[in-house]
C-alpha cells in the first residue's frame, strides 16, 4: 500500500496561515480582525510586506543588529543557541520566531520576555490599521508587528527566523543583516518552495530549496552555514559570490564540531576555538551541529562577539520547546505508570525523522502517537525510525488538514510491518490505553508542532 501523498497546494504559492487563539479577549480581538482581513493564506513575496512597512515608518530599519537565520531544519534551535548564549553575556535580545506553540505572544521576545498581552493588542491594532486593503497575510502583519515592537524597545541584539524559505519571506526585507545563518537544508513546503517562477532557474528539487534559502543573503553580509553536499555548497557559494563582499564561514572548510571524550563536542575553527567541551541542553546529536553554527555566527559578530564562558553556559542552558523535549510531570506523563518517559518532537519531514531516528539510539520498544499535516510526507518521516516502534498510533491535529489516522495506520502496518498500529481520537486517548498495560512505557508524541502545542498545553508545560 502506498502512503498517503502529501496535499497539493493552493494556486499562487499560498501555504494556510497558522491558527492563533488567545486568552486576552484584547487580543483576540484582533486576532479575528486579522483573520478577517488577510486573505485566508500566506503567500510567498515582498511587495505587501514592504508596503505596509513603509506606512509604519519602516521599522525594519531600526532595529538592533539583526542575526538573520532559514533552513529547513534546525533554524529554530541555532535560533535558540543564538539567544541562550547572546543573554548569557549579559545582553538583552528580541527574538522573531514562528510558530507558536501554544500562546501568540512565543512569537515575539521583546528584550528576553515574551510579549505581553495588553502591549500585543495595542501593537496589533495599530499594524492592522495601517493594513488595511493591502491584503497582508497573517504572517506578514505579525512580522511587521514584531519589527515595529523591536524598533521601540531597546536591546543589543535581534534574532530573526525565516518563516517560509527565504528570498520571498517576509522577514528578507531586513536590508542588512549583521550575520546571516543558513541551518540544515532537506526536502520540506517543496510545493510553494519548488513551483514554477519565471526568471527562477531550474534545478533539481534540493538545489532549488536551497538557492531559495540563499536569498537572504545580501550585500557585504557576514555568512555562517554548515557543510553540504557538493552540489548544494555550490548553489549557495554562487548565491554569495553574485551579491559580492560576503564573508563566508563555512562547517568543514573554517569550522567544525568534535566530538570530545565527555559525550560532548569541541567547536573548532581556522580563526579561533572553544576551549572546554560543549554540553548541548537540547538532546540530540544534530544539536551539536547548530549549537556550533550559532557559535559560528556569533564568532562573526564583531562587538557582539561573547566571551567563551557566556558561549559554554548558553549552549548547557538554551531551549527550545517540542524539539526531543521531555515532559515534566502532569495530567498527560501521570496517565502513564511510574518510570514512564514521554518525548514530544514536532519535526515532521525526512530530515527530521532522520534527526529523531539518531537520538533516539539505543532506545527500543517505542510506543509512538503521530499526528501529520496532510502536506506532509509520512512515510519520509516516519520510516528512518520505524525499526524502534513497538506500537503507534496515529491522532487528528485538532484546526488542521491533516492525514486520516486511519490511512496512516493501515499503511503502517502494510509497507512497515508494524502489527500494533490504530487511530486514535486524541493524545490522551492514546495514553489511555498505553496505560492499560501496566508497565512503564517509553512514548514519542511527534509530527507536527501544531500537535505539539496541544500537548504541552494539556500537560500544563506553556512555553515561555
Amino acid at each position: 500500500m502506498d502512503c498517503p501523498p502529501p496535499t497539493p497546494p493552493p494556486c499562487g504559492r499560498g501555504v494556510k496561515p497558522d491558527h492563533a487563539k488567545s486568552d486576552s479577549p484584547a487580543v483576540q480581538a484582533q486576532l479575528d480582525r486579522l483573520a478577517a482581513l488577510s486573505p485566508g493564506r500566506d503567500v510567498l513575496g515582498l511587495e505587501r510586506i514592504a508596503a505596509l512597512c513603509e506606512r509604519l515608518g519602516n521599522p525594519q530599519d531600526r532595529l538592533p543588529p539583526v542575526f538573520h537565520v532559514a533552513g529547513t531544519n534546525g533554524k529554530g534551535s541555532t535560533c535558540a543557541f543564538l539567544r541562550a548564549i547572546l543573554e548569557a553575556a549579559g545582553m538583552r535580545v528580541h527574538v522573531y520566531s514562528s510558530p507558536h506553540l501554544v500562546r501568540f505572544n512565543e512569537r515575539i521576545r521583546l528584550a528576553g520576555r515574551l510579549i505581553e498581552d495588553d502591549a500585543l493588542a495595542v501593537l496589533l491594532s495599530e499594524v492592522l490599521d495601517h493594513a488595511e486593503g493591502l491584503q497582508a497575510s497573517f504572517f506578514e502583519v505579525t512580522t511587521a508587528a514584531a519589527f515595529l515592537a523591536f524598533s521601540r524597545t531597546p536591546a543589543d541584539a535581534c534574532i530573526i527566523e525565516v518563516g517560509l524559505g527565504g528570498r520571498l519571506d517576509a522577514t528578507n526585507i531586513i536590508r542588512k543583516p549583521a550575520v546571516c545563518g543558513i541551518a540544515s537544508l532537506g526536502i520540506d513546503h517543496e510545493a510553494f518552495l519548488l513551483a514554477p517562477e519565471d526568471g527562477v532557474p531550474d534545478m533539481p528539487p534540493l538545489q532549488r530549496i536551497a538557492w531559495e534559502k540563499a536569498g537572504i543573503i545580501k550585500p557585504g553580509v557576514r555568512l555562517a552555514t554548515l557543510d553540504y553536499p557538493y552540489s548544494i555548497a555550490q548553489v549557495i557559494g554562487a548565491k554569495a559570490a553574485s551579491v559580492g563582499d560576503v564573508n563566508s564561514f563555512y562547517e568543514g572548510d573554517v569550522w567544525a564540531v568534535l566530538p570530545a571524550e565527555d559525550g560532548g563536542f569541541h567547536w573548532r575553527s581556522k580563526f579561533g576555538s572553544i576551549g572546554p567541551s560543549l554540553h548541548p541542553s537540547l538532546p540530540g546529536r544534530h544539536q551539536w551541529r547548530n549549537a556550533g553554527l550559532a557559535i559560528a555566527m556569533l564568532f562573526l559578530a564583531g562587538r557582539l562577539q561573547p566571551d567563551e564562558a557566556a558561549v559554554v553556559r548558553g549552549v548547557t542552558q538554551a531551549e527550545w520547546p517540542a524539539r526531543m523535549q521531555r515532559l515534566l510531570p502532569g495530567p498527560l506523563l501521570d496517565t502513564l505508570p511510574e518510570g514512564s518517559a514521554i518525548w514530544l518532537d514536532g519535526g515532521h519531514n525526512p530530515d527530521a525523522g532522520m534527526a529523531l531516528a539518531n537520538a533516539l539510539e539505543g532506545t527500543d520498544r517505542l510506543h509512538v502517537i503521530c499526528g501529520l499535516l496532510k502536506n506532509k510526507d509520512a512515510a519520509g518521516f516516519i520510516k528512518p525510525f520505524a525499526h524502534k516502534i513497538a506500537s503507534f498510533q496515529a491522532v487528528p491535529i485538532p484546526g488542521h488538514d491533516h492525514h486520516d489516522p486511519r490511512d496512516l495506520c493501515r499503511w503502517v502496518q502494510e509497507d512497515l510491518g508494524i502489527v500494533d498500529a490504530r487511530p486514535a481520537d486524541a493524545v490522551a486517548d492514546s495514553l489511555h490505553q498505553l496505560a492499560q498495560a501496566g508497565t512503564p512505557a517509553s512514548v514519542l508524541i511527534c509530527g507536527s508542532l501544531y500537535l505539539a502545542g496541544e500537548v504541552l498545553k494539556a500537560n500544563g508545560q506553556i512555553p515561555d
